[in-house]
């Protein structure tokens, strides 16, 4: 207890709050009606103009107006900026508009010139095709070994020999000046590509250009190798990034002579090219056309394709067609398709507008087709062992790329013209799968019954069928055929696919075609296709080597499926989840169907079928926790189990709702977050119960309330987290207070108090160590509040509560650099100013607090002061000490805080108060300290103070 006596004699200032409150009221304006609307906008007139404001009254620069000043009227002319703005552009859509029919035939000019957002760039095709096409062979790379002939000769050297010294080192470079790498992995063959591609960099930044091309036209030359056939794709994919490479460097350095004095724009033309940049450009096809092989000379010289605008306006249009010609030469159908797609790829970036050497391309391809079946590459995959379809596999990518071009934003009659010449080729099923995966979905859906017919009749020996119908399954999955074809689509294409006997084929078509079913079909026809699956897949366990695809089909049902009445009336739904038998992925599966049920689940739900499945998601989630889990982890799953919690509703039926709180809180014990919601639930539940009542608790709803109670109190130890289990203690007694419950109230209060000595100096925030003051500060202060309308126990003195709550206070082992317990203390003058009033500042319905128990008892009030005495001696001492240890900052801080508090509440009546106040002010000014405007707007000039003062 706090046992100094007071020598300041407190006395409590007299308080009506009711007409406070009244004086403090803003005055009510009746509003007239007619012209004058509180929302119509305000006309503002300068001194020079004058207009119509609001009914009844003018305004202008140098006059006043009733109404309220337009705070946007000061600036610039009087006239609001936004609305100036406004006026001039009243929709931003039309106006887009209206500046785009002006330009409409620029644009459609410049459409057929620019590839959009919608056609896909190499670079989203070139990660998965390094993925898709690996190997486990040894590779071999020829390296070239360099020499300083290739390094920038002074500039004494004669010109001759400046060229006679590159024409050496090409020569060099084709007779042999290399070295080749062998056993090779393939990491080890990335890694020295990676090599060339960083060595043609600094080749070209050190002036090395004839260093630079020997690089490009050496790589170049490794295209033409198909020792190991199975990993072309992935060599093509990145010694073409090396042949970008130079492209960019060639095209940037003649694009930087083009002018003397500035850049040229990106739109320029021939004619503003010098005859500096154009010999440099013309110097490099020459260079590039004296490569004596084919490969190296055609992919070098497609690399800087765009450099034929600094020499002619059609030398891109003329050189395409010579380029592709040139690819007729090589023999290997394998190269000539990627040569094909690289020259398409090109000319989509420097000349979109020209289909017509896509369309030679696509053409040239189709007379190759034969090739295939001929006995050099029949006897090249014998060598290496590789089968047929395997074989025709690695055309995809590029022949997909090829096809993409040829279909971008092609009309319709494009897709029948292609399709005849597939069929000419005996439904090529090669041909067939690039047709469905370019061309616009909307296109292969209306035809998606002729596309079924013909995957049935394309060769079952050639390209695999079942890549076919997922080509199919994905363009239906984004567009949607004719209604009465849906379902014979459906049952045609599941014929094929339920009798694939390789179980990773067929789950990658059912992954497919499970958005089909679900975009068009009800759940019996989903239910159907999950219950083949786990037909096809549960034999051998062959789950567990297809988890990502069972993940997608996951996600494709909850895509569609967002009734979870519906979802989990699936009969094979449930089992379909018990596949997931690896913890990670299951957890992930069901993080996945919690998202998608709080995302999308309107109402709050009672149902029994929902409750009981979820129940299970979120307790796989729960029991994935332990103590190796990530914090971040913990806290996602807790969110998703909390909006499970708060989605749980009984409507009336309130002991069923604490029954599931129950039965969560045994479930879910793991997670603090989650009993946190748990309880902040049953106070809700409390609450509920109180609002139907209306305050009047019958003995079954009183009954109710205390198990309510009871469920909080039991929890809250449990958590970790003392300032949680601080606030969760007082929350808890307020709703036990405002029930009527006062016991259980008390029970709450007590439990918060004991705990107070608990609290560390410092606390874990976002993973880091903070004070814990300002947190205890501010819990202590709500306290405070709360303890106005608690009454007293009959059996534990006059402010029993109060006292404890100060005495703790009195003795919690504080930061002696700050001030934390007086700011406390000043705190607690304003609460027992409050209570020794005849009428409490507020009240709790049908509990009889200290206002109507003691109801201004004079022995009740002197032990409020007396105790308003013993905190401002404790203050006051304080305040000595700072004067000692020359803490004027803190000093003046604490003295203006008691300075206004006692202003506020105190009966300024009483000369030593009075006296008081003199000194504090005093105080608080003495070292200059204190802030001028916040001394001006403390209370010391009110009524109630000029009275004394």
């Amino acid at each position: 207890m706090i046992v100094k006596m007071a020598s300041v004699h407190w006395h409590s200032q007299t308080r009506q709050y009711q007409l406070e409150k009244e004086s403090l009221r803003l005055e009510a304006v009746p509003v007239e009606f007619g012209d004058y609307h509180p929302l119509k906008p305000i006309t503002v007139t300068d001194s020079k103009t004058r207009r119509t404001g609001r009914k009844g009254s003018t305004s202008s620069s140098s006059s006043s107006s009733s109404s309220a000043p337009d705070p946007l009227s000061s600036i610039l002319d009087g006239s609001d900026p936004l609305s100036v703005f406004a006026a001039a552009v009243t929709d931003p859509l039309s106006a887009r508009i209206s500046a785009g029919e002006s330009g409409n035939r620029k644009q459609d000019k410049d459409d057929e010139t620019v590839v959009g957002t919608d056609f896909e760039p190499w670079s989203g095709k070139r990660s998965e095709i390094l993925a898709r096409f690996t190997t486990t062979e040894k590779l071999s790379i020829n390296l070239f070994i360099g020499s300083d002939k290739g390094k920038a000769p002074s500039p004494s050297s004669a010109v001759s020999e400046k060229v006679r010294t590159r024409l050496e080192e090409l020569d060099d470079l084709e007779e042999g000046s290399q070295k080749e790498m062998l056993n090779l992995s393939q990491q080890d063959y990335v890694n020295r590509i990676e090599e060339l591609n960083q060595n043609l960099k600094e080749a070209w930044a050190s002036d090395q250009k004839v260093k630079a091309l020997k690089i490009v036209i050496q790589c170049s030359k490794l295209l033409s190798d198909t020792t190991v056939i199975q990993f072309y794709p992935s060599k093509f994919v990145l010694i073409t990034d090396i042949l970008d490479t130079f492209g960019r460097l060639v095209y940037d350095r003649i694009w930087s002579m083009c002018s003397d004095t500035q850049l040229l724009p990106d739109s320029f033309s021939s004619d503003d090219v010098n005859d500096t940049a154009r010999e440099t450009c013309l110097n490099w096809f020459f260079k590039i056309a004296s490569i004596r092989e084919l490969i190296p000379r055609l992919y070098v010289e497609a690399a800087i394709l765009k450099c034929n605008r600094f020499l002619s306006k059609m030398g891109i249009q003329e050189t395409l067609p010579r380029l592709t010609a040139m690819i007729r030469g090589i023999g290997d159908p394998l190269v000539a398709v990627y040569a094909r797609a690289y020259l398409c790829r090109v000319g989509m970036e420097v000349a979109p507008h020209i289909k017509e050497s896509l369309n030679k391309n696509f053409f040239d391809l189709l007379t190759t087709f034969k090739q295939i079946h001929g006995d050099s590459v029949q006897n090249q995959l014998v060598m290496q062992s590789v089968e047929i379809p395997v074989y025709l596999t690695l055309y995809s990518p590029a022949i997909d790329w090829i096809m993409q071009c040829l279909a971008y934003r092609a009309p319709e009659a494009l897709l029948t013209e292609m399709m005849e010449r597939c069929r000419k080729l005996g439904n090529n099923a090669l041909l067939l799968n690039s047709i469905m995966s370019a061309f616009r979905s909307e296109f292969i859906a209306a035809r998606a019954m002729d596309f079924i017919m013909m995957i049935k009749e394309s060769d079952e020996a050639g390209f695999p069928k079942h890549l076919l119908f997922i080509s199919l399954g994905r363009s239906l999955a984004c567009a949607d055929p004719p209604e009465n074809d849906r379902l014979t689509v459906l049952n045609e294409a599941w014929k094929v696919i339920t009798k694939l006997r390789s179980q990773q084929d067929y789950i990658n078509c059912a992954e497919t075609w499970v958005e089909y079913t679900c975009r068009h079909f009800t759940k019996r026809e989903v239910n159907t296709v999950l219950a083949d699956i786990i037909k096809h897949m549960t034999p051998d366990r062959a789950f567990e080597d297809a988890y990502p695809q069972l993940q997608s089909v996951i996600r494709k049902i909850l895509m569609y499926f967002h009734d979870f009445s519906v979802l989990f009336s699936m009969e094979r739904f449930l089992p379909f989840l018990d596949m997931f038998q690896r913890d990670s992925i299951r957890v992930n599966v069901c993080q996945a169907i919690m998202e998608v049920f709080i995302r999308h689940q309107q109402e709050p739900t009672r149902d029994p079928v929902i409750l009981n499945a979820l129940m299970h998601v979120c307790k796989t989630m729960h029991d994935s926790v332990n103590a190796l889990t990530l914090d971040d982890e913990k806290r996602s799953i807790a969110g998703l189990i909390n909006g499970f919690i708060r989605m749980v509703s009984f409507g009336r039926d309130f002991e069923q709702q604490l029954s599931f709180c129950v039965e969560a809180r045994a479930t879910f014990c793991n997670l603090e977050t989650v009993l946190s919601q748990l309880i902040h639930s049953v106070n809700q539940l409390a609450m509920a119960t109180h609002r139907v009542v209306k305050g009047s608790h019958s003995r079954k709803t009183a009954a109710f309330v205390r198990a309510c109670a009871a469920y909080c109190f039991i929890t809250i130890p449990s958590l970790t987290g003392i300032f949680n289990r601080l606030v969760l203690y007082l929350h808890s007694g307020q709703i036990a207070l405002t029930n009527n419950c006062l016991s259980q109230a008390d029970a709450f209060f007590k439990a918060a108090i004991s705990l107070l000595p608990d609290v560390p100096r410092l606390v874990l925030v976002e993973g880091k160590l903070r004070p814990s003051e300002g947190f205890l500060i501010e819990f202590l202060q709500n306290f405070l509040s709360t303890l106005l309308v608690v009454p007293d126990h009959p059996e534990q003195g006059v402010l029993f509560l109060v006292r404890g709550l100060l005495n703790i206070v009195q003795d919690y082992n504080w930061e002696d650099t700050n001030d934390a317990k007086l700011r406390i203390y000043i705190s607690a003058l304003p609460l027992l100013a409050a209570m020794s009033q005849d009428n409490f500042l507020y009240r709790i319905n049908k509990v009889e607090s200290n206002e109507t128990l003691y109801g201004g008892d004079p022995k009740f009030v002197a032990e409020i002061n007396k105790l308003c005495d013993t905190l401002i001696d404790q203050i006051l001492d304080h305040l000595k000490n700072l004067g000692k240890d020359e803490a004027f900052q803190r000093q003046s801080s604490i003295a203006i805080m008691l300075l206004n508090t006692i202003l506020t509440h105190g009966d300024l009546r009483n000369n030593r108060l009075n006296q008081m106040v003199v000194n504090l002010w005093n105080l608080a000014q003495k070292y200059g300290y204190a802030d001028t405007r916040a001394m001006v707007r403390l209370p010391l000039f009110s009524p109630h103070a000029m009275c004394v003062l």
